[in-house]
């Protein structure tokens, strides 16, 4: 009996039902994962995003670990000391370490009031780390919610708010922060008796004041990406399809529109962390930046203008670690652009 179909190359036996064990061989399904995992496996294929990523690790306890086990404070000031270049010793230091003391070495020098610059870079960091950082956040916040109601809410809302925003572009930031902080100053020498509130101390008026004037001007960038985005997601398919299975309006900008806009969301931020590190630094220059003797790479770059000819390494490490910081943060901001826009999958 000829087995073969009429008019078909194909045998009865290639209807035969296959086995558990066939069907198992022949299904290659990819693990499901969620859009935070699947973004974070294509960082890592990243190079250029994980060697940023290490080198910011690597800042991140220079700047917050490391002082930690310094031999010397940021504010010691050792006679006989003064201006050493990296690795020499002071008088009284040389005296030390010939009646047999050990005396740690300036890896790099000191300055004019004898303090180790070494600890001081380290403490500069962290402020000016801890302001961007914090700034960027502020900004991501505000600017991202912002923008996204006035997006999707259209119409004279989005007028509305945009003009606001026209408005918020005139407001001179330096002239609002020498104001806040002079305002800012007696309320917080009130605030600072509460036991609770001693660390407002240490940051000063003038930090204080430059955290609420990012919250209050600096946002207004970030908003206006964020609305020019979301006025062209909010006509794709999938928001029409939220809106008629009931989502509400909250449920749509926040699963579905600030999620399709985190690739410029996160390069915007990382590029706002160095931009508010710049801002910190002229305000550190005007002098109204951290409190003496409290440093910020900025304030330490400034005092290092006046002796560049006789001690430019003074100027040198702070501008040196100033463009690395603002490097590996493009660079790590460009990665996470790369990894977690969904236009971007392959």
């Amino acid at each position: 009996m000829n087995n073969r179909l009429p008019g078909l190359h194909l045998k009865a036996e290639d209807f035969i039902p296959a086995t558990a064990e066939e069907k198992e061989s022949l299904v290659i399904m990819r693990d499901s994962v969620n859009f935070w995992r699947d973004g974070l496996r294509r960082l890592k294929k990243n190079r250029v995003a994980m060697v940023s990523l290490f080198f910011i690790l690597l800042i991140m306890i220079f700047a917050y670990v490391l002082p930690s086990f310094w031999p010397y404070t940021y504010d010691q000031q050792i006679r006989t000391s003064e201006n050493l270049s990296p690795f020499t010793y002071g008088e009284a230091e040389l005296a030390r370490i010939e009646a047999g003391e050990k005396v740690f070495p300036h890896i790099c020098g000191t300055d004019k009031l004898g303090r180790d610059f070494a600890v001081r870079l380290m403490m500069g960091a962290r402020i000016s780390l801890t302001v961007g950082l914090v700034c960027a956040a502020i900004v991501l916040v505000i600017g991202a919610l912002f923008g996204a109601i006035a997006g999707f809410a259209g119409g004279w809302v989005d007028n509305i708010m945009m003009r606001f925003t026209d408005i918020i572009y005139t407001i001179p930031d330096i002239l609002l922060i020498i104001i806040m902080a002079m305002s800012l100053k007696p309320a917080l020498e009130q605030l600072v008796t509460h036991k609770g509130f001693l660390w407002l101390q240490k940051l000063g008026p003038n930090m204080i004041a430059i955290f609420l004037v990012f919250a209050l001007i600096y946002w207004v960038g970030m908003a206006r990406i964020t609305r020019s985005q979301v006025l062209i997601l909010k006509e794709s398919e999938y928001v029409t399809a939220a809106r008629a299975l009931g989502a509400g309006s909250a449920r749509i900008i926040r699963k579905h529109l600030l999620t399709n806009c985190i690739g410029t969301l996160t390069v915007t931020t990382t590029l706002q962390i160095p931009s508010a590190i710049f801002t910190e630094s002229y305000l550190s220059f005007l002098g109204i930046g951290v409190q003496v003797p409290m440093p910020s790479l900025g304030s330490l770059a400034t005092d290092a203008v006046k002796g560049m000819n006789t001690y430019p390494y003074l100027l040198l490490f702070p501008a040196i670690l100033i463009s690395v910081i603002i490097l590996v943060f493009n660079l790590f901001g460009d990665g996470l652009r790369d990894a977690f826009d969904p236009k971007l999958k392959d």
